[in-house]
């Protein structure tokens, strides 16, 4: 690793901008941007993917290599990932730094407790329920009804017993619960927010409670704002790290796509773009889910407008797709690639709603066949979609070389003109429906009692133009993880409705979707076990 000022220096960012946190970590100052701004945008690259299986489907550790194989071939590119939460790097899923020799470093800073960003993230959210709690004991002059506080608490860390809990205080009597910090509305916001005034007013306008009679009650009603912003105030400076091979790396925020937005900061976005040629972001899961929210609510709050999109496959993935038992998937079958590649159908026709230019990235194995890789190859060319190879994995940037070439060249030949699946003048009905049929496939929408209920409360108060961000499972185009491939004549069940007006979208959980997860039998906290 080279020290982090070396790092910056390859950026042209000057030393007063730079707050190193150590020798190989840093935060980019938040009032940066704005000496920058009037240069000319680099191109703005989206690495999404399949619906995500057990063996995973390597989107940042392609992000990674794609930008580290454009730097090789004499390109400026800068990439722009999420950052880690405990919850999945104690849990199943691990990490989020990539893999192999395409990685960014440090790992293990990145991947714990990092620059704090999170820890202050939570401690803003608790602050807030905190203070909501404090109220109502010292006379509740706002009439909160104790029994529609919307706003739990959170952490970040996966802890299932938390998930429902009873608030049993002198005064102050409720059931709640907490939820993990990624899937937190300060999350989302912090993510949202363009500067700090930005961020001053989404926080104000966090839809915290109803009163007795039914009326919103807001952060800002609290006197509370203030107190928040002070935790907040190093989180929207995006953090700087590197990659294996020492080329620059942001870092910023994160929340999950399966029950929150699923990107990065636009701040962390808008700097990379103007620092870069080439900036190259990735979005949480698949296309289903974090692209639909990348194109829908973030470039369109953020005013962005994406250059391409690049979808991540496997040969492993596309097999698992096709019901292939686990224990065979290493090995080469032609007849469960071609059940399970419709998946990967389904995510070319997703992408291509949004008028943006598609190619297909096959993350190659060792295990992978030649005869495998052409079926890909042939399959994608249906839809008149290129398709290259990536070993980042297993040779870092020299293993990219091909895939950044082609890259360059879609970029050079083809313009993008990215529109928004649905307008926001649509009901919230009517913005479900539309990304269900459309996006999962659904052929019906069923919104049950409860959720009828909150639509009603957000059209009421004024929140109807808001996007939606639909919570589900990511291992279906279904709300329901079983369901493999690419089905049909399903229906999509929306149990409830969250008014998130701070962040500005509306969130549909569907399915059985857990907004905190729990650990699992195998979980990747036994790694540390000789570690530490």
């Amino acid at each position: 690793m080279q020290n982090i000022t070396k790092i910056s220096e390859k950026l042209n960012i000057p030393e007063e901008e730079i707050e190193c946190y150590g020798k190989y970590k840093a935060k980019i100052s938040d009032k940066y941007y704005e000496k920058i701004k009037d240069r000319k945008n680099g191109k703005l690259i989206l690495m999404t993917s399949i619906n995500p299986t057990p063996f995973g489907e390597g989107k940042t550790t392609q992000s990674i290599g794609l930008s580290m194989g454009l730097n090789k071939i004499g390109k400026n590119s800068i990439v722009v990932l999420r950052e880690p939460s405990l919850g999945p790097v104690f849990g199943i899923k691990g990490g989020a730094i990539g893999g192999g020799k395409s990685t960014i470093e440090p790992q293990e800073d990145i991947n714990l407790h990092f620059t704090g960003d999170f820890h202050a993230i939570t401690s803003a959210n608790n602050l807030l329920c905190a203070v909501i709690d404090n109220h109502i004991f010292s006379g509740n002059e706002l009439n909160i009804d104790m029994n529609n506080i919307v706003i739990k608490r959170v952490l970040d860390m996966n802890d299932r017993s938390l998930r429902n809990i009873t608030i049993n205080g002198k005064k102050v009597t409720y059931d709640t619960g907490f939820e993990i910090t990624v899937a937190s509305e300060i999350m989302a916001i912090c993510c949202l927010a363009e500067d700090t005034e930005d961020l001053r007013r989404m926080l104000g306008n966090i839809l915290v409670a109803y009163d007795l009679d039914g009326n919103p009650v807001y952060a800002k009603q609290l006197e509370v704002v203030g107190a928040m912003m002070a935790l907040l105030r190093d989180v929207l400076k995006p953090n700087l790290v590197q990659t294996i091979e020492e080329t620059p790396c942001i870092v910023h925020l994160g929340p999950f796509a399966n029950i929150a937005h699923g990107c990065n900061s636009i701040v962390a976005t808008k700097l990379g773009l103007k620092l870069s040629d080439y900036c190259v972001v990735e979005a949480g899961f698949g296309s289903d889910l974090g692209a639909e929210k990348f194109m829908d609510i973030k470039c369109r709050k953020a005013g962005l407008k994406p250059d391409l999109s690049i979808i991540v496959a496997t040969v492993k993935a596309l097999k698992y797709n096709g019901y292939m038992p686990i224990e065979e998937i290493n090995q080469k079958n032609m007849e469960y690639l071609q059940k399970g590649i419709v998946n990967l159908g389904k995510h070319i026709e997703n992408m291509k709603k949004y008028n943006v230019p598609v190619m297909v990235c096959i993350n190659k194995f060792s295990t992978d066949s030649d005869e495998e890789i052409e079926y890909i190859r042939d399959f994608a060319s249906k839809y008149d979609v290129p398709v290259e190879i990536s070993q980042a994995y297993e040779s870092g940037s020299e293993g990219t070389i091909e895939f950044a070439n082609k890259v360059v060249e879609i970029l050079e030949k083809e313009e993008t003109n990215y529109m928004p699946l649905y307008s926001l003048d649509l009901t919230i009905e009517e913005k479900i429906e539309k990304i269900c049929k459309e996006i999962y496939g659904a052929s019906d929408v069923e919104f049950l009692d409860e959720a009828k209920e909150n639509i009603k409360k957000a059209v009421k108060f004024g929140y109807e133009k808001l996007p939606v961000c639909i919570a589900k499972t990511p291992s279906s185009l279904t709300d329901d993880a079983k369901i493999l491939g690419r089905p049909s004549g399903f229906k999509i069940t929306i149990k409830n409705i969250k008014i998130n007006s701070g962040a500005g979208f509306i969130v549909a959980y569907a399915g059985n979707i857990m907004t905190l997860p729990g650990l699992g039998k195998n979980s990747r906290y036994k790694d540390y076990e000789q570690k530490y």
